[in-house]
C-alpha cells in the first residue's frame, strides 16, 4: 500500500520504552488462550463495571492473550505525544490520520461530527482507563478513554506466528492498517452510542452465550467499519497495491475464532466465539470495503445472517 503521501496525525501518544515493561502482571494461560484466572479476573471486571469485559479490553481485540485488565484507573501520562519520528510510529500516525480524514466526511455526509481518538504506542505494558493489560492482549480500544491501545509487536505477531499477511512483503503494511482501523472502527460505535446499548443488552442476556453472540456482532461490524475506511481511501487517495486486500483477507482468516480455537485446542465451540468465524471476518471486511456505507454494516438488524 502506498502511504506515505498520506498526513500524519497529531493524536499519537508514545510511550514505548516509557514505562513499565517486559510483560508485567502475567495470568495463567500465555499467549494464544484464556487461563482460568483470565476469566475469573475478566468476570469480576466486568460484573464491578456493569458491562462485559471483553468491550472494555477489546483484544480478546484482534486475538485473545493470557494478560487481561485487572484494575480500573485513569491512564497516566504518555511519554510523548504528537507524530513519531521512526518508520513504525510513521506508519501508524499516517494511518490512524487517514482514518480521521476518512470518517469525518463520512460523518459529515450525515451531518453528523466524527470525535476523534488517541492512539497509544506501549511496550509490554499500559495502564488505561479500562485497566492494565500486557502486550499479549492484543490491539484494543477502551471506550473509557477513547484511546486505541497498540503495542506495535503484535505486527511482528501478526506476519510470524499467527501468519496472518504474506511474510516479508509489502502487502503486510494493508493488513497492519486494517487491524488499526478495525480499532478505529469501534471508536465509531462508541461515537455512535452503539457500544453502550450493546453492554445495556449482553447484561440483559443473563447468559454467556447470548452475551456472546452480541459480541461477535459488535466485531464483525469492526470489521465492516474498516472497510467502509479502505473504500473511501482508495477512491480518494488510490493507496492499495496489488497483493494489498487479499492480504487483508489473509489477516481477517488468521484471527477467527474458529482457527485460533483450532490450534488452540484442536476443537471449535460456536458458541464460545467473541470475535466470529474466518469466513465472517472476511465476508464483513469485505461488505465494508465493497459498498463503503455505515448502513452496509447493520450487524445488529433483525434476521441479519452473519
Amino acid at each position: 500500500m502506498r502511504w506515505d503521501d498520506f498526513g500524519r496525525s497529531n493524536n499519537v501518544e508514545d510511550d514505548r520504552d516509557g514505562g513499565p515493561s517486559g510483560g508485567g502482571f502475567q495470568m495463567p494461560g500465555g499467549r494464544g488462550g484464556l487461563g482460568i484466572g483470565t476469566v475469573l479476573i475478566l468476570g469480576i471486571v466486568g460484573y464491578a463495571l456493569g458491562i462485559d469485559p471483553r468491550l472494555l479490553i477489546e483484544g480478546a481485540g484482534m486475538l485473545t492473550g493470557g494478560n487481561a485488565p485487572y484494575e480500573q484507573q485513569a491512564p497516566r501520562a504518555p511519554t510523548r505525544t504528537g507524530v513519531p519520528e521512526d518508520r513504525t510510529g510513521q506508519f501508524v500516525s499516517a494511518i490512524l490520520k487517514n482514518t480521521e480524514d476518512v470518517w469525518k466526511t463520512v460523518f459529515q455526509a450525515s451531518s453528523q461530527t466524527y470525535k476523534e481518538p488517541k492512539l497509544r504506542l506501549f511496550t509490554g505494558q499500559v495502564q488505561s482507563a479500562c485497566g492494565t493489560a500486557g502486550s499479549s492482549t492484543g490491539p484494543f480500544y477502551c471506550p473509557g478513554d477513547s484511546r486505541i491501545y497498540l503495542d506495535t509487536s503484535f505486527f511482528r505477531d501478526l506476519e510470524q506466528r499467527f501468519r496472518g499477511c504474506p511474510a516479508g512483503s509489502k502487502s503486510c503494511e494493508f493488513a497492519q492498517a486494517y487491524v488499526i482501523a478495525h480499532e478505529v472502527g469501534h471508536h465509531v460505535q462508541n461515537v455512535l452510542g452503539i457500544l453502550p446499548k450493546v453492554q445495556q443488552a449482553q447484561k440483559a442476556a443473563g447468559n454467556k452465550v447470548e452475551a456472546n453472540r452480541l459480541q461477535v456482532r459488535v466485531e464483525l461490524q469492526a470489521d465492516c467499519f474498516a472497510g467502509v475506511w479502505a473504500h473511501h481511501s482508495e477512491q480518494k487517495w488510490k493507496f492499495l497495491e496489488p497483493g494489498d486486500v487479499e492480504a487483508a483477507m489473509q489477516t481477517a482468516a488468521a484471527i477467527g475464532d474458529d482457527r485460533l480455537q483450532k490450534q488452540s485446542t484442536g476443537t471449535v465451540v460456536p458458541d464460545s466465539f467473541t470475535h466470529g468465524s474466518s469466513a465472517q471476518r472476511q465476508r464483513w471486511f469485505t461488505t465494508g470495503l465493497k459498498d463503503g456505507k455505515i448502513s452496509s454494516c447493520n450487524t445488529f438488524a433483525q434476521g441479519v445472517s452473519l
